[in-house]
């Protein structure tokens, strides 16, 4: 390895002290030179690359659009990147938790070359994993990025012998996965409880799915849905001594997990001993 990219250090924590990045913490512990742009388009880094002569550059979650003169850097012309869904399906930003919004019941990861479009180049190989029905966007995520390095691993292999293979992507079967804003995670209690039992889950651990409660906004990082018909105004909570429900547009949606500002997540009958809730309370705006 002749050097890893990774992002400048940031401000981090409640002192806000510049910090480096987990990439450049484990290169440093490791003795491998890094590299830390401002801009991937800097000439000056596109520069630094070519003087080292790598072979192949390996691109995971970034978080920059690569211009082709550091794309094609590399002695043999491209990098490959590992993108966490079985594409075309779902290319761009969140694609685990897009997975988890849609219902998919099955996704992967897919080794590919870096090209100009976003998740567009030629596939080198996929790997396939069920979604469970309970599974957040957190545990996906770890369970993928260990898959990731097992087919980065594959996929190295197969260039350093020479016979890897590319197909390339149906661009009629593309889908797409947006990056997610913070907006995007608030609850809209019409909706099934089921949908919003998958909203939970995509939007956990972080940011959090999230509702308010009182004026207060509240993050829900747990919750099951319950098919039980709901005869109450959406967001209308039922609340017992361990636990509450909230009406929604088809069932009733049982939070498990709560957190308000500035608090700890709790799970739900640690958080109504320490924050009571009157029954008939509403979650919403």
């Amino acid at each position: 390895m002749v050097a890893v990219v990774t992002q400048p250090d940031r401000p981090r924590g409640r002192g806000r002290r510049l910090s480096p990045s987990p990439v450049a913490e484990v290169a440093a512990r490791a003795g491998v030179p890094c590299l830390q742009p401002e801009s991937a388009n800097d000439p000056a880094f596109a520069a630094q690359l070519r003087d080292r002569g790598p072979d192949l550059g390996v691109v995971v979650a970034y978080g920059q659009f690569l211009p082709r003169r550091v794309r094609e850097a590399p002695g043999l012309g491209y990098c490959i990147n590992a993108h966490a869904s079985l594409l075309p399906k779902l290319r761009g930003a969140a694609p685990v938790a897009h997975a988890i919004l849609s219902g998919e019941t099955q996704t992967g990861v897919s080794v590919m070359r870096v090209e100009r479009e976003m998740d567009a180049g030629p596939v080198a190989t996929r790997r396939s994993t069920p979604i469970d029905p309970e599974e957040d966007a957190g545990r996906l995520g770890a369970r993928l990025a260990e898959l990731a390095a097992d087919a980065i691993a594959d996929a190295l292999d197969a260039i350093a012998r020479g016979d890897v293979r590319w197909t390339p992507q149906d661009p009629g079967r593309a889908s797409f996965a947006p990056r997610l804003e913070t907006a995007d995670a608030e609850l809209d209690w019409r909706r099934p409880a089921r949908d919003l039992a998958r909203h939970v889950r995509a939007f956990a651990p972080k940011p959090g799915a999230a509702t308010h409660l009182a004026g207060e906004r509240l993050r829900i990082l747990a919750a099951r849905a319950l098919d039980a018909e709901a005869d109450l105004a959406p967001g209308t909570l039922r609340v017992g001594e361990d636990e509450i429900r909230a009406a929604t547009g088809r069932g009733w949606l049982a939070p498990l997990v709560l957190q308000r500002p500035g608090g700890r997540a709790l799970d739900v009958a640690s958080f109504l001993r320490g924050h009571p809730i009157p029954d008939g309370a509403r979650f919403g705006s």
